[in-house]
């Protein structure tokens, strides 16, 4: 069966039409596009999840500073605080805050990451799918099923805005990442296809606006503890929609306020560095440090 499939509400009714979960209609999709089998589709999410668990386990040893200065330990003392108080929402919230901070501080080190769907939230997307995972046993068939689940959300969103800070704001990058973590975990969980995309859109319309100011210009403050943020915000979304919790407004119009709003929000606040958290006091102060200007 050939059916093109651009918008969520595309997607809902050919799930619906055919019996199929989303990874399925969206490995076919891929397939097709791609001119390859679903085997073939199946194996290259595969090695993009081993290439996530290679970077959790990179970033969970490793100290090493950015070359800023800036960062490279928080992994490293969150550890140190779990492993004689233990968090408040228990064992699997430690996994998610530690792999999202051991994977965005591996981007920051120039390590090898998977951008999900950029190297600014790549700790998003692997923290939680590892961690929820980890704790519920889940077969790296149910992984894979979550990851391409996730993927098919980004695409639909960037046929619509560019997933960059550039072009709409931190919304665009770890807004998209959380919407695309929310279905996953939703997936992961045994959720439907409505509640899937509800959870997308529940995690998406409470991120409109995030505006990106990077401290120096560099993907490092607040980029690297944003990720822990938006992982656990994803999750909250995901346990929402498992609930039955709807959005009232659709997962298509969520993404048409994204794009609106992206295009209202001052370029000042779209990864230029030139107001925000960027030009702070401490901000400018650590820009002369890093560049001597």
């Amino acid at each position: 069966m050939t059916m093109n499939v651009n918008t969520f509400e595309q997607l809902k009714k050919a799930c619906i039409s055919t019996d199929k979960r989303i990874y399925e209609i969206a490995q076919e999709g891929m397939a097709r596009y791609s001119e390859q089998s679903v085997e073939q589709v199946r194996a290259f999410a595969q090695r993009s999840l081993y290439a996530m668990k290679e970077a959790i386990q990179a970033g969970m040893q490793s100290k090493e500073l950015s070359m800023s200065g800036m960062c490279g330990q928080d992994c490293h003392n969150v550890q140190n605080r779990f492993k004689t108080e233990r968090a408040i929402f228990g064992p699997v919230f430690e996994k998610v805050l530690e792999y999202a901070l051991a994977t965005s501080e591996e981007n920051i080190r120039m390590g090898k990451i998977v951008a999900c769907p950029t190297a600014g939230s790549c700790g998003i997307l692997p923290s939680a799918l590892v961690a929820v995972s980890e704790e519920y046993n889940n077969s790296e068939r149910e992984q894979l099923n979550a990851l391409i689940t996730a993927g098919e959300i980004g695409r639909l969103i960037s046929l619509k805005v560019s997933l960059a800070g550039a072009v709409a704001g931190c919304q665009a990058e770890c807004g998209a990442a959380s919407a695309m973590t929310a279905a996953a975990i939703c997936q992961l969980r045994g959720g439907n296809v409505s509640q899937v995309l509800n959870a997308s859109a529940l995690a998406m319309k409470n991120l409109l606006g995030l505006t990106c100011d990077p401290v120096a210009g560099l993907v490092e403050v607040p980029c690297v503890k944003r990720n822990p943020f938006m992982a656990i915000h994803a999750i909250t979304a995901a346990e929402l929609a498992l609930a039955g919790v709807e959005s009232k407004i659709p997962l298509d119009e969520v993404i048409d306020a994204m794009e609106q709003t992206g295009a209202l929000m001052s370029p000042t606040l779209k990864e230029s560095s030139k107001a925000g958290l960027a030009t702070t006091k401490t901000g400018l102060e650590v820009q002369k440090q890093v560049f001597g200007e």
